[in-house]
């Protein structure tokens, strides 16, 4: 019997393939981080931000240091294509978030550091992240319930 104590959840305890709780946990995964993430998307854009995964390459790119990192690096700790992160790495430097530098060696690599301006642009978008996660979660989770949660989820990381 299914679960209705969410709108659109998907969970079925008579489930007699063992298999289909893999694909139940991946759709529900990806509905919580739809709708968060739409609401995310929507606060961000009133602030002049593009994309939510401009945080993302921000907090990479300042994790680094001031030697910044290299595109590769940081394509492998974002899973996020090379096309697609070249795209919203050339934007962030147009808005002067981060700068690059040509690497030496073969290829035609580039490291990215952050600018003031992104350190501070970074600053004030980790706010609206906090509050709407806050808002989506700790109604329904304690703070113990969401580290359990956290702990399974750290093992699917490849």
């Amino acid at each position: 019997m299914a679960d209705q104590t969410r709108p659109g959840a998907v969970l079925f305890e008579s489930d007699t393939d063992p298999e289909i709780g893999y694909s139940r946990l991946w759709i529900n995964l990806l509905r919580i981080q739809r709708s968060t993430m739409a609401r995310i998307a929507r606060e961000l854009r009133d602030q002049g931000i593009g994309d939510p995964i401009w945080h993302e390459i921000l907090i990479q790119i300042d994790r680094a240091g001031d030697s910044g990192i290299v595109m590769a690096d940081l394509e492998s700790r974002l899973y996020c294509p090379q096309y697609a992160l070249s795209r919203h790495v050339a934007r962030l430097e147009d808005l002067g978030l981060i700068r690059s530098a040509a690497t030496l060696g073969p290829g035609r690599s580039k490291r990215v550091m952050m600018t003031a301006a992104g350190r501070d642009k970074n600053a004030a978008m980790w706010p609206v992240y906090a509050r709407i996660i806050r808002e989506e979660f700790a109604t329904r989770l304690s703070t113990e319930e969401a580290y359990h949660i956290v702990r399974y989820l750290i093992r699917l990381y490849p």
